[in-house]
């Protein structure tokens, strides 16, 4: 079953078979931009606090339901 689930996700994110070529390669920049930085912070920090609060949740429902 986990063989499945992180199959499923591969797939989902288009990863599985994927071989690049030198071709697909670019130069990166220098320096990181620092609004893309800013951008990811900004994803990772959402889903930090959309995980932190289902959990909440469920706890908090667990406890009523007692």
């Amino acid at each position: 079953m986990r063989l499945f689930a992180l199959e499923l996700i591969l797939s989902l994110l288009d990863v599985r078979g994927h071989i690049p070529r030198f071709d697909d390669f670019r130069p990166a920049p220098a320096a990181p931009a620092p609004a893309g930085a800013v951008r990811a912070l900004t994803a990772a920090i959402a889903v930090f606090v959309a995980l932190s609060l289902a959990i909440w949740g469920l706890v908090w429902l667990a406890v009523n339901l007692l």
